[in-house]
């Protein structure tokens, strides 16, 4: 077999490929002889068909057959003979496949850049440290409280707190949009269950009042054919209640469940807020070290895998649009609006790749086990989610993903420079600084 190799733009390289023909010969004289021993044909007695007949009928086909796994496998020892890995599918072109001639053929595709990855000693992270305070758990109490209110229609401008019943109707450019409209809609104010700006509006209506809201969709709105775009709604309040709290005492605990009283209660509560501060804490830690890996780190990117991504990207976006209900018939989503998120993925994936590959970092069982089980244990039948992942290969390689990214978190935390700075729990879990904190931007993992 003889190999060449040719450079062309950037990370493009084109595999040139002889195979003697001996090669392809003898292995479709094989496989007819193989077939001969198995071939029924009327006049002639099992085994006993004439080779020249054999290959007559089979001889082609067979030959097809054979040029595809020569090709295959005779580009698979290439590529480890020149040292190349590529990025994709080849596009791959044969040239001579007469019998009687080498076999000849040319295979185009990028190849995985070199990565350098900076050093690591000289990264500044700053690590959030925070503690439970007695008011953050105050703050929960408060808000189960609310979610077990009791409301009394109260005649009276709706308050912070209160819940309010509306119909409302709106258009963009005097036109219907997908979920315009709604009545007798409940909205509890200062719970977010719509827009800061659109609940402002609600406050200070009484029952019967109506009002135009106007509303400016974010850009990044999952209906592309209203997002960044200005919307005017009709609300006419209905009703306007006013929630009455129920007292934080033993019989409230045991309304939720709990044995032991307020204080069993509260420690309930610490634990749980304990547990998101660990996750927010881990989640923001990796941000930033993913975030420093890219910005300190110069790639080149191959296209292919660009592209890739971006289709990947595109069909999450219209997934999430689905299940928002604001997909429609054909919705307009170009490939340049993810060109930058597609990059940053690509480019973080090859950085992280050639760390765990620079430093023999493997996955360690006990680390997906217990990600594993993370998961499961958020489900009603734990058991059955596990079967599903174990069952999944696609399933299990995106856990495989996760972990091993955390595996690389950790490596880079062991040798960066790491400085703990206090912070609220309202701080970390909101993704808002206190004050004289800095942050890397947070960004999407890959």
């Amino acid at each position: 077999m003889q190999v060449s190799v040719e450079s062309g733009d950037g990370l493009e390289r084109t595999l040139k490929v002889q195979v003697p023909s001996e090669q392809v010969d003898e292995q479709v004289d094989q496989k007819l002889r193989e077939m001969r021993g198995q071939v029924r044909l009327q006049g002639f007695r099992p085994g006993k068909v004439p080779m020249k007949v054999v290959e007559k009928r089979y001889g082609p086909q067979v030959r097809s057959e054979v040029l595809d796994e020569v090709v295959r496998t005779t580009y698979a020892e290439a590529l480890e003979q020149e040292s190349l890995r590529p990025a994709g599918t080849p596009d791959i072109q044969p040239l001579t496949v007469e019998p009687g001639k080498d076999l000849e053929y040319e295979a185009r595709f990028e190849i995985v850049p070199d990565v350098s990855v900076g050093d690591i000693e000289s990264i500044e992270l700053d690590r959030p440290a925070v503690d439970i305070e007695t008011t953050d758990v105050d703050r929960i109490l408060d808000r189960l409280r609310r979610q077990h209110a009791e409301y009394t229609e109260v005649d009276r401008p709706a308050a912070q707190g209160d819940r309010v019943t509306i119909d409302f109707d709106g258009k963009v450019d005097g036109e219907d949009f997908d979920g315009n409209s709604g009545e007798d809609v409940e909205v509890s104010l200062g719970e977010g269950q719509m827009p800061g700006p659109f609940e402002e509006e609600l406050t200070g209506m009484k029952a019967g009042e109506s009002k135009t809201i106007h509303y400016t969709f974010p850009e990044g709105f999952p209906d592309a054919g209203i997002a960044g775009r200005e919307a005017e709604f009709l609300v006419t309040m209905k009703t306007v209640e006013a929630p009455e709290l129920p007292e934080a005492d033993e019989s409230f605990a045991e309304t939720l469940g709990i044995e032991g009283g307020v204080e069993a209660l509260r420690e309930r509560i610490a634990d749980s807020l304990e547990r998101e501060r660990d996750q927010a804490v881990r989640s923001r830690i990796k941000n930033q070290v993913m975030n420093t890996l890219v910005d300190r780190n110069d790639v080149t990117l191959p296209r292919t895998l660009v592209d890739r991504e971006i289709e990947q990207v595109r069909e999450q976006t219209l997934e999430q649009m689905r299940q928002a209900g604001a997909a429609g018939d054909d919705p307009d989503l170009p490939a340049d609006r993810f060109e930058e998120e597609a990059q940053r993925r690509v480019k973080l994936g090859l950085l992280v790749n050639e760390i765990v590959r620079a430093n023999n970092i493997e996955i360690e069982p006990e680390r997906m086990q217990a990600a594993l089980q993370r998961i499961a244990s958020g489900y009603e039948q734990p058991e059955q989610v596990m079967q599903h992942y174990l069952q999944n290969q696609e399933a299990m390689q995106s856990l495989q993903l996760q972990v091993m990214e955390d595996q690389v978190v950790d490596w880079v935390l062991e040798r960066a420079q790491v400085t703990d700075k206090p912070m609220s729990l309202d701080a970390l879990t909101s993704g808002v600084e206190d004050e004289g904190n800095t942050e890397a931007d947070g960004g999407q993992e890959q």
